[in-house]
């Protein structure tokens, strides 16, 4: 047997994964359970979309591309994050990834030595807190409270950078809790983040699934964030592509050409045929994303309505993102318990909040990326597993 790294001695699991593994094991067993627990819209990518990668293909599409990604939709981007964020960049500032995982990963191990710290949201996405542990980095979960609107508190942010902090992690909107930052909270955070000269990774995959009038803000456009940030974005959830691994990474230049550097020994460069589809995406009709913006506005409307009927569980409402952050104190079950009683009792999967760091104990995230249908059974389901409590 070959002894595992030692870095890797100290990364777990994803227990996301561990979750829906027992799900599919009890799937296979016959038990009709409904799924709440990915985070992947379940709606087909546009068809213009799909029929652009088909056409690219047919057209000779097929063989490698510069290490950043083709120079079409790097000027895309560009124009993207122009009109959406009125950012500045030059296709040279553009890296097209493998999904923002690989951007997560590049970014954080091209600046990251042993040692260094790193300030991630709590709850957050769970490569934020394995990726950093993977490169001898520290990272420190700065809290999004609940009664804070899980707003970003700039006190606490204070209480955590020490000389070895070096970077600091933005998801706005949020994985998992569907929060998304106000203007006056963003603008506190950069200037927080000046003062302190932390590189800034703005996680900003959300950004177009939001409700309400709310409006998405990049910190990279607030003073002195330019040159400090690197923006991750993609493809994923606004267009429905989660299965096509397409996203980018903008940031100035110097900091690009470090991650260049890694992104072409990890990858090389993402599907051709992947890029063409994304450049489809930014450039073509964008009516499918605001339909299916609004079908998720009202299944969230529908959950959180039903959540609030239901005993000893409350949420608030999501601002973004299509998650639902459950708040299930009263039940006297920490969020693992909560979670095997969801399965065993109503047939239903969700995902305890600790799995996105310590700070999510006492919540589970629920995704309403489901059909109405689904939404409407499990509803029941829980609420009959409930009321016994």
């Amino acid at each position: 047997m070959f002894a595992q790294s030692k870095k890797m001695e100290a990364v777990p699991f994803s227990p996301i994964r561990k979750i829906f593994a027992e799900v599919d094991k009890l799937k296979a067993e016959g038990v009709d359970i409904i799924t709440l627990g990915i985070g992947e819209p379940d709606f087909d990518t546009p068809s213009h979309i799909t029929e652009a990668m088909a056409a690219a293909t047919r057209n000779g599409a097929t063989h490698y591309t510069s290490n950043k990604g083709i120079i079409q939709l790097r000027e895309a981007v560009c124009r993207k994050l122009k009109v959406d964020d009125g950012l500045d960049y030059d296709p040279e500032e553009i890296i097209c990834t493998v999904g923002v995982s690989e951007g997560v990963y590049v970014s954080l191990s091209s600046f990251l030595d042993p040692g260094d710290e790193v300030l991630v949201p709590d709850p957050s996405w769970v490569s934020y807190f394995h990726v950093p542990t993977m490169n001898g980095a520290v990272p420190k979960g700065y809290p999004l409270r609940e009664e804070n609107d899980f707003q970003i508190d700039v006190e606490d942010l204070e209480k955590l950078v020490t000389p070895k902090t070096k970077m600091m992690v933005v998801l706005d909107p949020s994985n998992p809790v569907g929060a998304v930052q106000e203007k006056e909270t963003l603008a506190k955070v950069a200037e927080f983040a000046v003062k302190h000269n932390l590189l800034v990774i703005s996680d900003e995959i959300y950004e177009k699934i939001i409700y309400d009038g709310k409006k998405h803000y990049s910190i990279a456009a607030f003073p002195g964030m330019r040159e400090r940030t690197i923006v991750l974005n993609g493809f994923a959830k606004a267009y429905a592509m989660t299965g096509w691994r397409i996203g980018y990474i903008a940031a100035p230049a110097e900091l690009i050409s470090v991650m260049n550097r890694m992104h072409m020994y990890v990858v090389t460069h993402t599907s051709v045929q992947a890029q063409w589809g994304a450049v489809a995406a930014l450039e073509g009709p964008q009516e499918p994303v605001a339909d299916m913006v609004e079908e998720f506005r009202k299944r969230r409307d529908y959950v959180c309505r039903r959540i609030g009927g239901m005993n000893k569980v409350s949420c608030r409402v999501p601002g973004g993102a299509f998650y639902v952050f459950v708040n299930i104190r009263e039940t006297g079950m920490n969020a693992e318990e909560f979670t095997k009683h969801l399965i065993r009792e109503a047939h239903v999967a969700v995902v305890p909040g600790t799995a996105f760091g310590s700070h999510g104990e006492g919540y589970v995230r629920l995704s309403y990326a489901v059909s109405m249908e689904n939404l409407e059974k499990s509803m029941d389901r829980i609420e009959k597993a409930l009321a016994s409590l």
